[in-house]
C-alpha cells in the first residue's frame, strides 16, 4: 500500500503554516529558559542595580544547602504520592464506569469537573475541609481518637498537600482510562470469563496489561504535574509550612526567588528542576517503556 505525500505549491507555506506554533514555543518557552538558564550564572544586588556573573557558584551553594536537599526528598515523596494516589483512585472509577451502561456519561460528567477548577481554589477548598478550626474532616478524625493539625504537623500537612494536588488530577486520569477501558476487546473478557477466570483475574491477567500504554503515558503526565504544576496548591493549603515540611522544589523556587528576591539561586533551581523532570522522562522512555504492551 503506497502512502500519499502532501506536496504543497509554495514551499514558504509549510513554514507559515508551522509560524504560529513556533513562535509560541519561542516566546512562552524557550526565551524564558534561556533566561533562567543566565540568570543562574549571575548574582543580583537586592535593588537589581547590579549583576556579577559568578559562574556556577549558585549551583555549588544549592548543592550544600541541607534545606534544599531536604526539598528535594520531600519533591520526591510529594511526587510519588500523587502519581499513586491520583492514578489509582482514577483507575478505580474509570473501572466503576465503564461498567455502568445507561448512566456511565451522566457520572462521566460529574468526575471531570474537578478539572475545570484553578489550583489555587482547589488548595483553598481542600483547606477548609480539613481546617482545625472549622473543618469537617478532623472534626470527624478527632472522633477516632486522631488530632489533626497541618498547621503543627508537617505529616498532616503532606498529606493534605498530596490529597489536593490528587484531586485536582484525577479527572485527567479518568478520562484517558475510561478511553483504555472502552478499547480493550470485549470477546478477550468473555473468553476469559468462559474458561473460569474471576472479575479480578481477567482484570489484573488481560484489562491491565492492555491499559500499560495508557498507564505509562499518565505516569510520565503526573510526575510532570507533581513536580511543575502543583504551586498554586501548596500555597493555597500550606504555603510551604509547617517549618518548611512541603517547602517542594517548585515551591522553594518562588519562595527564593520572588519572597526572598535570590533571583540567581531561583534560577539555579528552575534549571535543576527542569533537568530533573528530563531525565526522568528519558528513565521512563529507555527502561519502564520496555514492560509496555502496545
Amino acid at each position: 500500500m503506497q502512502t500519499k505525500r502532501t506536496i504543497f505549491p509554495n514551499k514558504l507555506l509549510p513554514y507559515a503554516l508551522l509560524a504560529p506554533q513556533l513562535i509560541i514555543t519561542i516566546i512562552f518557552f524557550l526565551w524564558p529558559a534561556g533566561q533562567a538558564v543566565k540568570s543562574s550564572f549571575e548574582r543580583e544586588d537586592p535593588f537589581g542595580f547590579r549583576t556579577t556573573f559568578i559562574w556556577f557558584q549558585n549551583y555549588t551553594r544549592l548543592f550544600d544547602d541541607p534545606e534544599y536537599l531536604n526539598a528535594a526528598a520531600r519533591s520526591a515523596v510529594f511526587a510519588v504520592g500523587v502519581t499513586a494516589l491520583s492514578m489509582g483512585a482514577a483507575l478505580l472509577l474509570a473501572v466503576c464506569v465503564n461498567r455502568l451502561l445507561r448512566s456511565g456519561k451522566f457520572y462521566t460528567t460529574l468526575l471531570v469537573w474537578p478539572y475545570a477548577v484553578a489550583p489555587v481554589v482547589a488548595g483553598i477548598l481542600w483547606w477548609f475541609m480539613f481546617n482545625p478550626t472549622i473543618g469537617i474532616v478532623p472534626y470527624l478524625l478527632e472522633a477516632f481518637g486522631y488530632r489533626w493539625n497541618h498547621r503543627v504537623n508537617g505529616n498532616d500537612a503532606m498529606i493534605l498537600v498530596i490529597i489536593a494536588a490528587s484531586w485536582k488530577q484525577i479527572s485527567y486520569n479518568f478520562l484517558f482510562f475510561v478511553a483504555g477501558l472502552q478499547s480493550v476487546p470485549k470477546s478477550l473478557v468473555e473468553a476469559a470469563a468462559m474458561d473460569g477466570a474471576g472479575p479480578f483475574k481477567r482484570f489484573w491477567t488481560i484489562v491491565f496489561p492492555l491499559l500499560s500504554p495508557t498507564t505509562f503515558f499518565l505516569m510520565i503526565v503526573n510526575i510532570n504535574y507533581a513536580m511543575f504544576d502543583t504551586f498554586g496548591i501548596i500555597d493555597g493549603t500550606t504555603s510551604g509550612g509547617p517549618a518548611g515540611s512541603t517547602n517542594t522544589l517548585v515551591y522553594k523556587v518562588y519562595a527564593d526567588g520572588f519572597l526572598g528576591l535570590n533571583i540567581g539561586s531561583s534560577s539555579a533551581q528552575s534549571v535543576i528542576l527542569m533537568l530533573i523532570v528530563i531525565i526522568l522522562t528519558v528513565v521512563q522512555f529507555r527502561w519502564v517503556e520496555r514492560r509496555v504492551q502496545y
